[in-house]
């Protein structure tokens, strides 16, 4: 079963920045299309950026310009930049593939923005 282990969440003020990071295991990380989700309380879970096999990004309209996605093979591991953190990024951010094994959420890692 595949495992996803994320990394880098935090408290922030408005404006600042993290960068997230997913580890997978137990799957062929090369060949599949990966994605970001976060959900924030009272919210439906969102996909806010996505990197196919051949590194092709996109992103929601509201992360477009402030966050960038990026993979690494070799290790195993997408990332997640996120600039100019607003107070509605907020959310516990999840890494998975896309589209996503609905078996395979992990525990996630919380974003706070303070305004």
């Amino acid at each position: 079963q595949v495992v996803f282990v994320e990394s880098g969440g935090g408290l922030v003020q408005s404006g600042g920045s993290l960068n997230l990071s997913c580890v997978a295991s137990h799957v062929s990380f090369r060949n599949y299309d990966m994605g970001w989700y976060r959900q924030a309380p009272g919210k439906q879970r969102e996909r806010v950026a996505s990197i196919n096999t051949l590194d092709y990004t996109k992103y929601a309209d509201s992360t477009k310009g402030r966050f960038t996605i990026s993979r690494d093979n070799t290790k195993n591991t997408v990332y997640l930049q996120m600039n100019s953190l607003k107070s509605e990024d907020t959310a516990v951010y999840d890494c998975n593939l896309d589209p996503p094994n609905f078996g395979a959420w992990g525990q996630g890692t919380q974003v706070t923005v303070s305004s």
